[in-house]
């Protein structure tokens, strides 16, 4: 079985990269976040034609995560169970019983500047996503939490920490955070496979070449509950998912690249 997670930064404006891409990795189940469209709009028709079935949840042109999947796609859970009704919460969190295994896929929001009140709303969302997550008993359960995090785990997961330091991203209460979640039983997939490997980053910023300079940050994560990360073959960043320029015939990749994790049947 084949997951890949892959913060698409706008699956209208990807979509091209994105059928590419799939048609030469082959994913088994596909996480996306940042598609940035209302549910009315999400390209199901697109997925079905690659083999795909489709669970998403957008309300608008920014946030919105889903999980397409050729495995089964059974108990979709849009949101927080406990998002207030008629409420209009920030499409972030979708989850979906995969063949045997449970898949989250979240977009943990940027947080923006530390100590404001992004920054705050960040950590609150966090804080219910250890809440969510330890629902679903990953101690015993097959359970793959991936998405884009917007947390660098360590120090290693940066090109240089003193240029982040005081930045969002990398402070300690976000930190623990993802430590908390990974402390309810799960795997840092990534680094099971390269546990003392720098410079595997998943994310580059537009600006300043900076892909090019290997100047990026890891923030997007596949964590496996304990069960599944037993079976996990292999894992890796994907690069190629990152390359290109964009012209008038081939849209601008995405900042961010996709996480592959194979594990046996």
């Amino acid at each position: 079985m084949r997951y890949a997670t892959w913060n698409v930064n706008s699956l209208k404006a990807r979509l091209p990269l994105v059928e590419r891409w799939v048609s030469v990795v082959q994913p088994d189940v596909l996480c996306l976040q940042e598609t940035k469209l209302a549910d009315e709009a999400f390209p199901t028709e697109f997925f079905a034609e690659l083999g795909y079935e489709s669970a998403r949840h957008g309300n608008g042109p920014w946030n919105g995560v889903a999980i397409v999947s050729r495995v089964g796609l059974a108990d979709v859970v849009a949101g927080f169970p406990d998002d207030l009704p008629g409420s209009s919460p920030e499409a972030r969190l979708i989850r979906a019983k995969c063949g045997s295994v449970v898949v989250i896929c979240v977009y943990v929001p940027n947080g923006r500047t530390v100590g404001s009140e992004h920054y705050e709303a960040k950590l609150e969302f966090l804080g219910r996503l250890v809440t969510y997550v330890a629902s679903t008993s990953p101690a015993t359960a097959e359970v793959l939490l991936c998405g884009d995090f917007n947390v660098a785990p360590a120090d290693a997961d940066v090109f240089d920490p003193a240029y982040f330091e005081g930045s969002t991203h990398v402070t300690a209460a976000e930190r623990d955070a993802v430590g908390k979640l990974v402390d309810l039983g799960f795997e840092d997939t990534i680094r099971r496979q390269y546990p003392d490997t720098g410079g595997i980053f998943s994310w580059w910023d537009y600006r300043a070449g900076n892909f090019h300079k290997g100047r990026g940050m890891r923030i997007d994560l596949m964590l496996a509950s304990r069960p599944l990360a037993s079976r996990v073959e292999w894992a890796l960043i994907d690069r190629n998912g990152r390359r290109g320029q964009g012209s008038k015939t081939e849209p601008q990749p995405s900042d961010h690249t996709p996480v592959i994790v194979q594990t046996a049947e």
